[in-house]
């Protein structure tokens, strides 16, 4: 399952999945992030790390619209969100 958070300009997917240590409960896992440029009135596509930083996605590091973000993650062409 995907769930979408969104705090000031810049929104960010999770997946949750189960947590398969404790039984009955999830981890919200964050695999992708977008901000919001105003000056360029573009959006920044982030990847999440295994080393849990945020690196620009450098194969397309910004998009115009929100829909084209979500296009990108669920492609997934660089295996960088979903692995």
């Amino acid at each position: 399952m995907l769930v979408i958070k969104s705090k000031t300009n810049s929104i960010v997917i999770f997946e949750i999945r189960p947590n398969y240590a404790i039984k009955g409960q999830f981890i919200e896992m964050p695999i992708a992030k977008t901000t919001f440029v105003k000056a360029k009135n573009h959006w920044k596509v982030f990847w999440h790390r295994s080393n849990l930083t945020w690196e620009a996605y450098m194969t397309m590091p910004f998009v115009l619209t929100l829909e084209d973000f979500t296009v990108l993650v669920k492609e997934d062409k660089h295996h960088c969100f979903f692995g």
